[in-house]
């Protein structure tokens, strides 16, 4: 019996040391070298600090700043450790509630807005964490933003134009905003 358990811890030791220790290791130094950017977090800097990443949404309220989608994590928004949606169907009266008040919410902060509200500005994405919005529910936002700093509604729309970034390899998804990148570029405006 020995015979058969001695080879098989040796394997268990030998798989564990490669694949918990040499593999992740390769690895983390590859990305290291050819994506430092991502392997950390694709962090943004300003004035030597990290105040986000492209990849995490940031939750904001306030008028003068473009506000991001919902967040569905718990048990604070755009929680990177619990990346998840609400799984909340479309005929769930919390869903129906919690869109109603989003769209309230939106609509007391911009009263004279009569467009409707773009989809992405009321719902959660898929993770919960998703860093960008539609190019709509940008330009919905503009008028509350330009009027909030003060600044040329034309002027707020071509930074939007700006930072729209477009589809992944030119064919893979819609056209859509980082909207910390756009929130940064306003501050910057002063």
């Amino acid at each position: 019996m020995f015979s058969q358990l001695r080879p098989a811890i040796v394997l268990m030791v030998v798989m564990t040391v490669v694949t918990a220790g040499i593999y992740p290791a390769l690895i983390t130094g590859i990305a290291q070298v050819l994506f430092p950017a991502q392997a950390n977090g694709s962090l943004i800097q300003q004035g030597g600090k990290a105040v986000g990443s492209e990849l995490i949404g940031q939750t904001t309220s306030d008028p003068k700043h473009f506000w991001s989608r919902p967040s569905a994590t718990s048990p604070y928004p755009y929680n990177a450790a619990a990346s998840s949606g609400s799984n909340q169907g479309p005929t769930n009266p919390a869903l129906t509630d919690a869109v109603a008040a989003r769209v309230k919410a939106l609509r007391e902060a911009d009263p004279d807005n009569k467009a409707p509200v773009p989809v992405d500005l009321v719902t959660a994405s898929a993770s919960g964490l998703d860093p960008h919005i539609s190019v709509a529910a940008a330009e919905y936002q503009v008028a509350r933003v330009a009027k909030a700093r003060g600044l040329d509604r034309q002027k707020v729309l071509a930074l939007v134009s700006e930072y729209t970034e477009s589809r992944q390899l030119g064919f893979l998804g819609e056209p859509r905003v980082n909207v910390l990148k756009l929130n940064l570029a306003l501050d910057a405006l002063k």
